[in-house]
């Protein structure tokens, strides 16, 4: 699973629409809609705010294990 897997799965697990969420954090739907497609890559700035949205990590996000020995 990749993270934009990981976000579509966090978005319809709380019922949001691509819609919903693209006016909850400030992106037009089509916008959002071509990020979950994978035709265009997404902004750190967007993953900072579906973080937020949604409370979880970007570390979950993307993939990233608790085991990893960082900040060092």
């Amino acid at each position: 699973m990749d993270y934009i897997d990981r976000m579509i799965s966090i978005r319809t697990d709380a019922d949001d629409t691509q819609k919903s969420l693209g006016e909850k954090i400030g992106i037009h739907p089509v916008q959002w809609a071509n990020y979950e497609r994978r035709f265009n890559e997404m902004p750190i700035r967007y993953l900072v705010k579906f973080c937020q949205h949604y409370g979880v990590s970007a570390d979950y996000i993307l993939g990233l294990g608790r085991d990893m020995n960082w900040p060092r």
